[in-house]
């Protein structure tokens, strides 16, 4: 096999396959927020509350709400990416369809846990509606996203 047509390993194909994820769930953002007309946040993922917490992880102070919102668009697709690298590890340890299932619950159990302990969040039970259903259907499509190319790029 030549060099040029040999696979890709599996940690850069699953970060590949976690950016092509990442770009899903912000292409889900923009197709939601022109349907509903929505000018605001449409849940805590796609507000200023990433970047408060990456602010504070940091220790950075008087920072511009675009400039938190920009921090959590960074988060999102470091994350994102990597994130990519646990559907991998999942899907060689229990295969498919089990690793889907398993990552999909890995993505909203952290969604669900670290906002109201890291970004002060009211617990999920108290989220509005909207909020909670976008959560849910942007990481579909993300966890979706990452299983379908990574298995594409096998």
């Amino acid at each position: 096999m030549s060099a040029g047509s040999r696979a890709l390993s599996w940690p850069l194909r699953s970060l590949l396959a976690g950016a092509a994820g990442t770009a899903s769930l912000s292409l889900a953002y923009q197709v939601e927020r022109r349907l509903r007309r929505v000018g605001g946040p449409l849940d805590y993922d796609d507000s200023v509350v990433p970047g408060k917490i990456v602010a504070s992880i940091l220790d950075l102070s008087h920072l511009t709400a675009r400039e938190e919102y920009e921090l959590g668009l960074g988060l999102r697709w470091c994350y994102g990416s990597a994130f990519g690298l646990w559907h991998g590890i999942l899907r060689r340890r229990i295969g498919e369809p089990a690793a889907g299932v398993a990552f999909f619950g890995t993505l909203i159990g952290a969604t669900v846990t670290m906002f109201p302990l890291l970004g002060r969040t009211p617990p999920p039970q108290r989220w509005p509606r909207g909020y909670l259903a976008t959560c849910l259907a942007t990481h579909v499509a993300y966890a979706a996203t990452v299983a379908a190319v990574d298995d594409g790029l096998r």
